[in-house]
């Protein structure tokens, strides 16, 4: 998995590349505690995601948390595989995707 980012002022666009799962979910769980101190817009970007594991699901969570206490967060180009583990999961209810 990879991570880049780009910041333009309190808005942070954050990419991943490849599969979010127990192996990688703490890399990214560490990214977003060291990352979202000052952000008050998040886009998690999963245009080249195509797998997230229940431990993905967790870091997609907290960073949702956090952003909830300082702003929004938005997830975009989600993929059909990972849309449907959001629907099956119920993270539709409160993820906002575009």
């Amino acid at each position: 998995m990879t991570i880049k980012d780009r910041k333009e002022g309190n808005k942070l666009i954050v990419s991943v590349d490849g599969r979010i799962d127990t192996t990688t979910a703490p890399e990214l769980n560490d990214y977003f505690e060291e990352n979202l101190k000052d952000v008050t817009d998040l886009e998690l970007d999963l245009e080249k995601v195509d797998y997230i594991s229940s431990a993905g699901l967790r870091t997609i969570l907290f960073a949702q948390k956090v952003m909830e206490k300082q702003g929004k967060m938005v997830v975009s180009h989600v993929c059909k595989e990972v849309m449907e583990t959001f629907e099956l999961t119920c993270f539709t209810d409160f993820l906002t995707i575009i």
